[in-house]
């Protein structure tokens, strides 16, 4: 259910159309000058000429699909906007759909935590009232964007399995990814620079820092091997999409090939992005890194990856405006081999095909009115108006 807008925000004229009129609109492949009429919902055609309904002057804006994120972990920030503050679980989805639509997201996967990790053990417990808020909000009409739910499994917990199966089967959870989050492994590779910041953070010494590590990973280790196995055949008996977390090494990319993963996200080097290539995999980027100009954990830039095209997908990870942004840097960046059309299917028309949303994702007859105006202001894109499914919500 769409939010309630009131009838100011969705009226058409008499013959039920809206026109959005003298907009620069970025179509899959180019960008055209002209209108585009909403019917019903949905994009009914894409021409300039006159038009009788509700009409709507861009004023030569950019009007562009709304963009769709399949990992974003920000919904737990407002769960817990301090680390020793639990906050309300329906305000807190709200207030995340709010950053959500702000960021010109209409479709978003939240991805929540399936497993506790040593840092973070109170996510077994936070899971389903965090599913059972976004599917509250979303039927009562409370939410601007599109929430779906992108379960990211942590291996290292053995209660993962059990959770997952308790949580795959409900409607709004359309997507699943396998992590290990250990140091030393994938994301934390360097251990050098893992042990400095968990120094720096604690207080303690490195040694006492690698002693604990050392236990760590002689406790947790074992429990990826029997976990794994487990979330994957949960994953390919309810048909749900599967991604890799965090590929790291050419074996990373190997098992999850082998397995039937489809697609690698977040690969933390050049070797695992290419071998996902070479495996026919689809790779997914952090806009972040993109904005940041580089890993905030020492890994490969994404702007490296987009250099040799290996990059088909960005998602917010842990900035919901960042996909926006990105997407227009790398069209103005003259090193990369971007137009603004090519950088925005990265964050519109290939997530939406990866997640087989065939209704959305692009300016194109028939899809959702699912579209986003956007304004610049020195080189920084910011929605002014946005609908879902042809209804203003923002």
């Amino acid at each position: 259910m769409l939010m309630q807008m009131n009838s100011q925000d969705h009226a058409a004229g008499s013959n039920g159309r809206t026109v959005l009129t003298n907009a620069r609109i970025v179509l899959a492949d180019r960008i055209v000058d002209g209108d585009v009429v909403i019917e019903n919902g949905r994009i009914a055609s894409v021409e300039t000429g006159n038009h009788q309904g509700h009409i709507i002057d861009l004023g030569g804006d950019y009007l562009i699909p709304g963009l769709i994120d399949i990992h974003t972990d920000h919904f737990e920030k407002h769960v817990y906007p301090r680390s020793h503050v639990r906050w309300d679980f329906m305000r807190a989805a709200l207030a995340h759909d709010a950053q959500i639509i702000g960021g010109g997201v209409t479709t978003v996967f939240d991805s929540l935590c399936v497993g506790a990790t040593t840092d973070n053990p109170e996510r077994a417990q936070i899971l389903k009232p965090m599913i059972d808020a976004l599917e509250k909000a979303q039927g009562a009409g409370m939410m601007r964007a599109e929430h779906l739910v992108h379960l990211r499994c942590e291996i290292t917990d053995e209660e993962t399995p059990a959770l997952l199966a308790a949580n795959i089967e409900r409607p709004i959870v359309k997507m699943m990814s396998v992590m290990e989050h250990l140091p030393g492994i994938r994301q934390s590779r360097d251990m050098d620079a893992y042990v400095h910041r968990a120094s720096k953070s604690t207080g303690e010494s490195h040694e006492v820092v690698r002693r604990k590590i050392e236990i760590l990973l002689a406790e947790k280790t074992h429990i990826g091997a029997m976990v794994r196995p487990k979330v994957v055949a949960l994953a390919k008996a309810h048909g749900m999409p599967l991604l890799s977390h965090d590929d790291t090494d050419i074996e990373h990319v190997d098992l999850a090939a082998d397995e039937g993963v489809t697609i690698s996200e977040f690969p933390c080097t050049l070797e695992a992005a290419l071998e996902a290539r070479r495996r026919g995999m689809l790779t997914v980027g952090g806009a972040p890194n993109v904005v940041r100009g580089g890993s905030q954990s020492g890994n490969i830039a994404v702007r490296d990856l987009l250099l040799q095209n290996l990059v088909d997908i960005l998602a917010s990870d842990y900035v919901p405006r960042s996909m926006l942004d990105a997407a227009f840097m790398i069209a103005d960046d003259p090193e990369l081999d971007f137009d603004l059309p090519a950088a925005l299917r990265m964050v519109t028309k290939t997530p939406a095909e990866a997640a087989g949303l065939t209704d959305r994702g692009e300016i194109a007859v028939g899809k959702r009115a699912d579209l986003v105006r956007i304004g610049l202001h020195d080189g920084h894109p910011y929605p002014k108006q946005i609908w879902r499914e042809g209804i203003r919500v923002s």
